[in-house]
């Protein structure tokens, strides 16, 4: 039968030698699977054990039992080995080839949570294990690793959670003066990963983490917190170029919230005056409404002049009737260009 008005073709039949083969590499998966298990039962936790977990994580890293069995093995030679030089170089070998293990699987499935939890708990063992200097080395060489991957991947959202945690552990591990400095050398990196690439949601994202943090660890006074919102605007501003990007509405719409007297308190600029938040978003309304020649059929534009809007009538705490008819007029151009949200629309009318 036709699905959607496209004849369905048939599936290719398979010839009996490649069923064959297929059936040998399951029962080949399914050999290896029943050997581990019993290696691991029976407390065989041994290099010969850990050779054979790998084999059967390259086959299929999604399996979660297997990385557990891993972390067994791995703890059992730990605890093999003593406190002198000698012993924590054979730790720092185990790590080490584990972490190498490890890079051609993230090649392979980056989105496997899996393979990041378990490169997580190696690098707190070097945490707990290592001395100091060679811990930290080894979490520096990570920071490495994931700038890379992000080269590759700019938008794998993991890879900027696994970032945001490496350089956290990095701040925990260094002097404050050296905390302070990664925040700002990271804060930078953000500003470059957007540059080459606008619509890099997790870019924006970790931005707005990393603004708060900088901010309260130079001590900033009202004034540079001031700017520092004065900056990050100019920046969205020269950002909408591509008003359609609805990322760069997510990070606009967040620095906004500086001028909500309910959220204020929790955002880099916590004691604007009323005036103040009026003028800011009074200006941003009338940037947002300049956007509209060229991009009319824009429901973000429609979107934010609504809210913001909506907004400053809090701050003021009344709706005026003029931006009472300008709310309804952005609304009915809604409803025709997002007529899937048009109950939305309807009911935040009645609202009005």
């Amino acid at each position: 039968m036709p699905s959607h008005g496209v004849p369905r073709s048939k599936p290719v039949e398979k010839s009996a030698e490649a069923r064959q083969q297929e059936q040998q590499k399951i029962d080949t998966y399914r050999d290896l699977e029943r050997l581990v298990s019993a290696k691991v039962t029976e407390h065989e936790y041994t290099l010969d054990t850990l050779k054979k977990i790998s084999e059967l994580l390259s086959k299929n890293p999604e399996y979660y039992t297997a990385w557990n069995y891993r972390r067994r093995v791995l703890r059992h030679q730990f605890a093999q080995a003593g406190d002198s030089d000698e012993d924590t170089g054979t730790i720092l070998q185990l790590i080490s080839s584990d972490l190498q293990f490890l890079i051609p699987l993230l090649k392979s499935f980056p989105k496997c949570y899996w393979i990041w939890n378990y490169r997580l708990w190696l690098l707190d063992e070097a945490r707990r294990l290592l001395p100091l200097m060679e811990a930290r080395q080894m979490w520096q060489q990570e920071l490495a690793l994931v700038g890379k991957m992000l080269t590759l991947d700019s938008r794998n959202f993991h890879g900027w959670g696994y970032r945001r945690f490496v350089v956290e552990t990095l701040k925990e591990l260094g002097t404050a003066e050296e905390a302070q400095g990664m925040t700002q050398t990271e804060f930078e990196y953000a500003k470059k990963m957007i540059g080459a690439n606008l619509s890099n949601f997790s870019a924006w994202h970790y931005r707005t983490k990393l603004i708060q943090s900088l901010l309260d660890e130079q001590s900033a006074n009202d004034d540079e917190r001031r700017k520092m919102l004065d900056d990050e605007l100019s920046l969205i501003h020269q950002a909408f170029i591509d008003p359609y990007d609805q990322s760069l509405w997510f990070y606009h719409q967040n620095l906004m919230s500086a001028f909500d007297p309910a959220m204020a308190q929790r955002t880099m600029t916590p004691h604007l005056s009323s005036s103040d938040r009026l003028e800011y978003i009074r200006g941003e309304i009338e940037e947002i409404q300049e956007m509209l020649d060229g991009a009319e059929d824009c429901k973000y534009i429609y979107q934010a002049l609504i809210e913001y809007t909506l907004l400053a009538s809090k701050v003021e705490g009344s709706l005026s009737t003029e931006d009472r008819k300008q709310v309804l007029s952005w609304l009915s151009e809604l409803k025709t260009l997002d007529p899937l949200r048009r109950e939305r629309w309807l009911d935040l009318e009645k609202t009005l």
